[in-house]
């Protein structure tokens, strides 16, 4: 895992409405896989990976996980490149729907956009659900 500059990513986050859209139920661990999107652009992978889970080995080396803490605790977020997939670090070992609102909104701070021109399509179900 490598960290991402805000400023490297794709402009049409600062400027569109964008939509992220979580390719997992929210509830599945400690990885929401996630695609953010708008209009007439390409959409640009974009997973949650809670960075605390270390059962039964740890998600995340201890640089990551604080610099996670660290941009939390200041209201912003850490990016990170995971396997060529642009991922959101969160302090924490699972997501909820608020803490992933949460980490998009800080994600909107990070690209310059203003949170009202993102949307979040969240999954339900946790990977044990009958039919999956």
């Amino acid at each position: 895992m490598t960290p991402v500059d805000p400023f490297d990513l794709p402009d049409w986050l600062g400027t569109a409405e964008v939509t992220w859209t979580a390719q997992d139920g929210v509830r599945t661990g400690h990885l929401v896989a996630g695609l953010l999107s708008a209009a007439g652009a390409e959409p640009v992978a974009c997973d949650l990976l809670a960075v605390d889970e270390a059962y039964p080995t740890p998600v995340a080396d201890d640089d990551v996980r604080h610099g996670a803490h660290q941009a939390w605790r200041h209201g912003e977020v850490h990016l990170l490149d995971r396997a060529g997939r642009l991922t959101i670090a969160v302090p924490g070992t699972v997501f909820d729907a608020d803490r992933v609102l949460d980490a998009l909104e800080r994600l909107t701070r990070a690209v310059g956009a203003a949170p009202e021109r993102y949307a979040v399509c969240l999954r339900l179900g946790d990977g044990r659900s009958p039919g999956r």
